[in-house]
């Protein structure tokens, strides 16, 4: 979950204000301090899987990127705090150097975390002189940089809440990040009360996609060149799915049919014993009425309730339900013929929410709900480049083009993703296992 700008290197300043990226500066540096603050010096040390990171080292990789890709390179009197630094908090860039593994950051405990909060300010006060004196065209070449530091900081916050959830849950005294906060939504008046979903047509044609990397705003080279896509005819669905429904499936013997699944799905279902999303719990008669299905959340464990978006799946039980409804994941590109002229609104994490509301009892007929925010959504593409993709030169090029690779687009933003930092053409991706992020999804099918 990472990529880079649109960056451009003669001297032209794109638009980038310097006050206002100072000050978006400091807010999200603050962000990332926020929410790991309700955590204990020993939460933020433990990697409960090797996807998860703990929540020191987002706060101490994050502000490696901004040392790496901004200080470094645009001031030469920087002085880098630490010179082990380097190698324990690299992620994946190979032309940086060597670095610690990832499935082994858990065992980091040192630096203490008071250590890595000084880091933290070290890299702050360091930027914001740098910013400060940069001459007008120093600030056009680094400001891009400045930029993608900051959307990769968003990517991490959204990351600290869907780690720590995982981290938590492995924990059998059910640790609470926070007390619940309503958020506002239609409660479920009952188990199965969930409606029936509406659906959207398309016409077949030729439809565009993608960015045209001249906009205005920060993009992701992953989601540019825009380009032409065939589509036939399709619906999709006005809403996602919801707990009732994917509840109906189980019920069903979803999880012991193997006609709905793809081969290497049923593989996991078999080695992991799935039997329902991520961080479902039964409890009471499973003879009787399906038992009482309740969830963990980040504010506790809570009963299930039928008309939130299901959550915490992967492309695979995504896949297998879609299948058993009798439809289809979406393609990516008809995913976003149904986001691109809609507001990018929704359930986000600036709500302190942090998990996906209760749908509309009704949604307007032909009116979409829900497609930013609450979950990623699972589509049928192939993570891959669009044609004409090119990946940039050196360090910042490593990211997209050789991990594009065995994993699937997921669209549209959770109940942990930051507001502001979507778009219709965000593409995030992810392993076809993979189930411990916010993601669900919502159905399509052919006309």
């Amino acid at each position: 979950m990472d990529g880079q700008p649109k960056i451009t290197t003669d001297g032209k300043d794109q638009g980038h204000n310097r006050a206002e990226i100072l000050a978006r500066f400091r807010a999200v540096r603050d962000g990332s301090m926020d929410l790991a603050a309700p955590l204990s010096a020993e939460d933020q040390c433990i990697q409960s899987m090797d996807d998860v990171s703990p929540t020191k080292w987002h706060l101490a990789h994050t502000s490696w990127a901004f040392e790496t890709f901004v200080l470094k390179p645009f001031d030469p009197g920087y002085g880098e705090f630490h010179p082990d630094y380097n190698y324990l908090f690299n992620s994946y860039y190979e032309t940086v150097g060597p670095r610690h593994l990832r499935p082994k950051r858990g065992l980091l405990s040192r630096p203490a975390l008071d250590q890595i909060h000084a880091y933290r300010r070290h890299i702050e006060d360091a930027v914001a002189a740098l910013i400060d004196a940069a001459n007008e065209k120093k600030w056009a070449e680094m400001a891009a940089f400045v930029d993608l530091a900051l959307n990769h900081e968003q990517q991490h916050q959204e990351l600290m809440l869907t780690d720590i959830k995982h981290v938590f849950s492995c924990n059998p005294l059910q640790p609470v990040y926070q007390a619940y906060k309503p958020a506002k939504g239609n409660a479920g008046a009952g188990r199965g009360d969930f409606g029936k979903p509406e659906w959207i047509e398309f016409p077949e044609g030729l439809v565009e996609t993608g960015v045209d990397g001249n906009g205005d705003g920060f993009t992701f080279d992953n989601e540019s060149p825009r380009h032409k896509v065939w589509l036939n005819g399709f619906r999709i669905a006005t809403r996602p799915v919801r707990n009732g429904e994917y509840l109906k499936f189980i019920e069903d013997g979803g999880y012991r049919r193997p006609e709905f699944w793809l081969s290497n799905g049923w593989a996991a279902v078999q080695a992991e014993t799935w039997t329902a999303p991520l961080y479902w719990r039964q409890q009471g008669d499973a003879e009787k009425n399906g038992g009482d299905w309740r969830l963990m959340t980040l504010a506790g464990e809570r009963a299930l309730d039928p008309v939130e978006p299901v959550c915490h799946v992967s492309m695979f039980e995504a896949a297998a339900f879609a299948k058993w409804a009798g439809k289809r994941l979406p393609l990516e590109a008809e995913w976003e013929c149904l986001a691109a002229d809609l507001p990018v609104q929704g359930n986000f994490a600036d709500s302190g929410h942090f998990h996906p509301v209760p749908g509309p009892e009704a949604a307007t007929s032909g009116t979409a709900a829900q497609v930013f925010g609450d979950v990623w959504e699972w589509t049928s593409s192939a993570y891959a480049a669009y044609p004409g993709y090119r990946a940039a030169d050196g360090v910042l090029g490593e990211y997209n083009g050789k991990f594009m690779s065995g994993q699937m687009v997921l669209r549209g933003g959770s109940a942990v993703t930051p507001e502001g930092h979507v778009r219709a053409s965000y593409r995030n991706f992810f392993y076809p296992p993979d189930r411990w992020q916010f993601s669900g999804l919502r159905l399509a099918e052919d006309i």
